[in-house]
């Protein structure tokens, strides 16, 4: 996927045998996932982790994860609800977690890092209705609304996108 030229000195790929040693993000919970558990999720299935690597270092300044999970139909608002089969569960994809190293903040990378993970959640070939996030407080909520998602209705911190909504993004 293309994104603008400010992005050339980057690129995303599946989390492999890369350095994450050095990566901080200042969240304790997410550097820790990253340095700890990201390879073993990817191996057993359970997350499938992307990283944004700087082309002139090498070095990891962001990544995100994807993974499968439901939505129960009664959680959602109801002009959504009523435009779906009745169905008690419906398929969606976690983008479970997002960050972007300390050092290279005020780029636009988390921005690339969304985008990315919605145009792969799109181009799955698994069907699922949404994306959902688990924003880890206001600020990161915001950050999410800005793009166009929507609170559940009796979660704070939980959103989702509606995968047609990002099929009309990158129309």
């Amino acid at each position: 996927m293309a994104f603008s030229d400010a992005f050339e000195n980057y690129f995303i790929e599946p989390l492999g045998e890369h350095d994450r040693a050095v990566f901080c993000c200042g969240i304790e919970k997410l550097d820790r996932y990253l340095k700890q558990q990201a390879r073993q999720d990817a191996r057993k299935r359970v997350a499938a982790p992307f990283v944004l690597i700087e082309r002139s270092s090498g070095l990891i300044v962001g990544y995100y994860t994807l993974s499968a999970t439901s939505i129960k139909f009664d959680e959602l608002p109801k002009e959504i609800s009523k435009k779906l089969p009745k169905y008690p569960i419906v398929p969606a994809t976690l983008l479970g977690r997002l960050a972007v190293d300390q050092n290279h903040r005020r780029k636009g990378l988390g921005e690339m890092l969304l985008l990315d993970a919605l145009y792969r959640s799109l181009q799955s070939e698994i069907a699922t209705i949404a994306v959902i996030v688990e924003a880890k407080d206001h600020n990161a909520s915001s950050f999410y609304e800005h793009y166009g998602f929507i609170k559940f209705p009796n979660y704070s911190h939980r959103l989702f996108l509606m995968m047609e909504t990002i099929a009309q993004m990158f129309a």
